[in-house]
C-alpha cells in the first residue's frame, strides 16, 4: 500500500495538516480497499498547531519509506526548518520519495535547496516573500499547482485538495481520483489558477504628484473611448513626456493603468451586479465584448463568466 507521510511542523496550519489526512484516508481503490496509508510525522511529540496542540504518533523516522511526503504550510514560513528537517528531507528526496507541500510548507522545502532551478508556487500573498528569500525558487504565483515529477507544491488552502487529488490521479488513474473528489466535494479539476483569488490593487493614484488630476479624470469614467493621444491632450503633454511620468510615478504605462483600473471595475461590476457581459464590456470601456473576454482571461486567469459564478 502507499504510504503518505505528513510532516507537521510547528506553527502547522490545521487546515494544510488535515488535507491531506482526509482526502489520502479516505481514498478508496475499486473493491473498497484503502489506497494509502498515512503517517502523522513530527520532530518532536508534540507540536504547536496555533489553537492546538497536536501529538504526532511519528518522529521523523517516519519519513522512511513513504512513498510520498506531503510538508503543510505553516504561520511562520519565514523560519527556517531545523538541521535535522532539512536532512530528513533531502535524504527522502535521495531516495526517490516524492515531496509535495501546501501553501507555505513551500518555504521549508525551498530551505533544503531541493526547489532550486524549479518552478514552484505557494500562496499568492507569500510569493513575493518567496521569491525573495529563495531567490534561486523560479516562482509561479498564478497556478494551484506545479508538477515537477518528483517534487510538486501548491497554493494556498483549497489548492492543497487540487493537489491531493492531482497526486491519487497519478497514482491510480482518474476514476479513483474521481470518487476522492465526489467525497471532498470538489471538482476533480478547477478552471483557472489563483490569480482569480487575488484581491486585485486599485492602480495607483500617487497623491499630490502631477498626475493625480488626470488619474481621477481616468477613473471617474471609464467607460470613455480613449487613446493615448487623448489623455495626453487632457494632460496637456506629448505622448512621449506622458509615458515617462506615467512610468515614474505610477510604474505603468498610461494604457495599462488603464486596463488595470477597467478590469478591476467589471470585478467588482460582475460581484455586484447581473448586468451583462456585454453591457459591463461597454461601461468599463472595451470596444467589444470579446475583447473584454480576452483582456479580462488574460489578467484574472478565468473568463469574466466563471469569474461571475465563483463571487457574485
Amino acid at each position: 500500500m502507499h504510504t503518505v507521510a505528513v510532516l507537521a511542523l510547528d506553527q502547522v496550519i490545521p487546515f494544510d495538516l488535515g488535507t491531506p489526512i482526509e482526502v489520502f484516508g479516505r481514498t478508496r481503490l475499486p473493491g473498497g480497499r484503502p489506497g494509502y496509508r498515512v503517517r502523522v510525522c513530527a520532530e518532536r511529540p508534540e507540536i504547536d498547531a496555533g489553537a492546538y496542540t497536536l501529538r504526532a504518533p511519528w518522529g521523523l523516522d517516519g519519513l522512511k519509506g513513504a512513498d510520498t511526503i506531503i510538508v503543510p504550510g505553516t504561520a511562520t514560513p519565514e523560519a527556517p526548518p531545523s538541521p535535522d528537517v532539512r536532512a530528513a528531507l533531502r535524504a527522502a528526496a535521495a531516495d526517490g520519495t516524492r515531496i509535495a507541500s501546501i501553501c507555505s510548507g513551500t518555504f521549508p522545502l525551498a530551505a533544503t535547496g531541493l526547489l532550486d532551478g524549479l518552478r514552484a508556487t505557494t500562496h499568492w500573498a507569500a510569493a513575493g516573500l518567496l521569491a525573495a528569500t529563495y531567490p534561486d525558487v523560479d516562482v509561479d504565483p498564478d497556478v494551484l499547482y506545479v508538477d515537477n515529477g518528483q517534487i510538486l507544491t501548491s497554493a494556498g488552502a483549497a489548492a492543497g485538495l487540487d493537489l491531493c487529488l492531482h497526486l491519487i490521479r497519478r497514482d491510480y488513474g482518474s476514476a479513483v481520483a474521481a470518487d476522492a473528489a465526489r467525497l471532498s466535494v470538489m471538482p476533480l479539476e478547477r478552471e483557472g489558477g489563483q490569480a482569480q483569488f487575488i484581491v486585485p490593487d486599485h492602480p495607483p493614484t500617487p497623491q499630490g504628484s502631477a498626475l493625480e488630476p488626470l488619474l481621477t479624470w481616468l477613473q471617474d469614467d471609464l467607460g470613455r473611448d480613449l487613446t493615448l493621444a487623448d489623455i495626453a491632450a487632457r494632460a496637456g503633454t506629448s505622448t512621449r513626456t506622458l509615458i515617462r511620468r506615467f512610468r515614474e510615478q505610477t510604474g505603468d504605462t498610461p494604457l495599462q493603468w488603464l486596463h488595470r483600473a477597467r478590469i478591476r471595475r467589471s470585478q467588482h461590476l460582475l460581484e455586484t451586479t447581473d448586468h451583462s457581459i456585454e453591457r459591463i464590456a461597454a461601461q468599463v470601456g472595451f470596444g467589444s465584448s470579446t475583447a473584454f473576454r480576452d483582456r479580462f482571461k488574460r489578467t484574472v486567469g478565468v473568463s469574466p463568466h466563471t469569474y461571475r459564478r465563483s463571487f457574485s
